[in-house]
C-alpha cells in the first residue's frame, strides 16, 4: 500500500477521533495487526540500520499471519522530532529512535549518554539487555510517561569520540578550551562546555560542510556517523575520549501496545529479541571493529588513546554533568541507574 504523509496524518487522526467519539466498534481494531513503525535513519546507515530492518522484516516474514509491518525509514514519513508526538497521539504503532534526540522530553534515557558512564556500558553491554536491572528501571520511569520501550538494542553504540580537522588538532583535555564543536545531546554539550568548549548543535546532514568551511573545529559523533556522512575526508584525528553515547530503542505507547492481542504482541516479541541481541551487537563488532576503524587507519587517520589520567579528570569534571541529571530525573532513581550501569548493586 501506498501512503503519503498528508493523507497519513489525516487517516490516522481521523481514526484517533473515531474512536474517541466511540463511532467504531470495538471489533474494527484487529485491523491492529497492521503496524505503522518509522525511523528517522536511512537504509545508507547500514550499521545502525541492521536492527530496525532485521526486526521489521523477521515479523512480516516469519509472523506476517498475524502481523504485518508497514515501515517508512528515512523520515519519510516523520522527521526525527516528529516521531514521538506522532507516537503519544497514537498515529503510529511503534517508533526506532536513538536515545540521544529523545533525553529532553525523556529525561530517563539520559542514562545512555552520561559522560563518566558511557565507557561502561559500552564495554558491558548485558547491563543494558532487556531483563537486567537498569533496563527494567529504564522500563519503569517510562511507563510513568504512558509509554514503554520494548528494547534499547542490547546495548549502547560504541561512544562518540571527538574528531578534529587538520587545522584545530584536538589530541588533549587542554586542546578543548576555544574549540568550536558540534554535539547532538545535552549530555555532550554540557560536557563540552565543562573544559572551554563552544557547542554547537548541527545535523549530520550539514556536518561535512560545516567541518569543511570551519564553522565547527570538531564533531562529538559516532563512528558511523563519520563513515556514513564521509567526515573521515574532513578530518586528521580522532581523540577516543568517550564524551557520549546512544542507544537505539523500539518504543510503543503503554495502552496501545496493552491493547494488541497476545498473539499480535508475540509476534512482535520474537522481533524484539532478535534485535535485543543483534542491533548494538553486530553495529559495534561487525561494522565498527571489523569494518570502519581498520580502513580509517589505513588511510591515515591519527587515533589518539586518551591516558588513565585524562579519563579520570575527564569523569571527575563531568560529575556535574551526572549531578544535573539526577537533578532531573530523581536522586533515587538517577542514583540507582548510574549504580547499575557501573556495575554495582543499587
Amino acid at each position: 500500500m501506498t501512503i503519503n504523509r498528508r493523507g497519513f496524518m489525516t487517516a490516522t487522526g481521523a481514526l484517533a477521533l473515531g474512536s474517541t467519539l466511540g463511532l467504531y466498534p470495538r471489533t474494527a481494531y484487529a485491523e491492529a495487526q497492521k503496524l505503522t513503525g518509522v525511523t528517522y535513519l536511512p537504509p545508507s546507515y547500514e550499521d545502525l540500520a541492521y536492527g530496525s530492518q532485521g526486526f521489521v522484516d523477521l515479523v512480516n516474514e516469519k509472523h506476517g499471519d498475524v502481523a504485518t509491518i508497514e515501515f517508512y525509514d528515512s523520515g519519510r514519513l516523520l522527521s526525527a522530532d516528529e516521531q514521538l508526538p506522532a507516537l503519544r497521539s497514537g498515529t503510529i504503532d511503534f517508533m526506532f529512535h536513538t536515545t540521544s534526540y529523545i533525553t529532553r522530553s525523556l529525561p530517563i534515557l539520559g542514562i545512555t549518554g552520561l559522560p563518566g558512564v558511557v565507557g561502561e556500558l559500552y564495554e558491558n553491554p548485558d547491563r543494558l539487555k532487556r531483563g537486567s536491572p537498569l533496563f527494567q528501571l529504564v522500563e519503569d520511569e517510562l511507563k510513568k510517561n504512558d509509554l514503554t520501550v520494548l528494547s534499547l538494542g542490547g546495548g549502547v553504540m560504541e561512544p562518540e569520540y571527538i574528531w578534529s580537522t587538520k587545522e584545530s588538532p584536538i589530541r588533549s583535555l587542554e586542546d578543548i578550551d576555544g574549540k568550536k564543536l558540534r554535539v547532538v545531546s545535552f549530555e555532550a554539550t554540557k560536557a563540552i562546555e565543562d573544559f572551554g568548549g563552544a557547542a554547537v548543535r548541527i545535523p549530520s546532514s550539514e556536518l561535512y560542510l560545516a567541518m569543511q568551511r570551519g564553522t565547527v573545529d570538531a564533531a562529538v559523533a559516532n563512528i558511523s556517523t563519520i563513515n556514513g556522512r564521509k567526515i573521515q575526508e574532513q578530518t586528521a584525528q580522532v581523540y577516543k575520549l568517550p564524551v557520549t553515547a546512544f542507544g537505539i530503542g523500539i518504543f510503543v505507547q503503554t495502552d496501545r501496545w496493552e491493547a494488541l492481542s497476545e498473539e499480535v504482541r508475540n509476534a512482535m516479541m520474537a522481533g524484539v529479541e532478535w534485535f535485543d541481541e543483534n542491533s548494538a551487537r553486530v553495529a559495534n563488532q561487525d561494522y565498527f571493529d571489523a569494518k570502519y576503524w581498520p580502513a580509517f587507519r589505513e588511510a591515515g587517520l591519527e587515533v589518539i588513546e586518551p591516558t588513565e589520567a585524562e579519563l579520570e579528570r575527564f569523569g571527575e569534571v563531568s560529575q556535574n554533568v551526572r549531578e544535573a541529571w539526577i537533578g532531573e530525573v530523581g536522586e533515587e532513581v538517577g542514583k540507582k541507574a548510574i549504580d547499575l550501569a557501573m556495575g554495582k548493586d543499587a
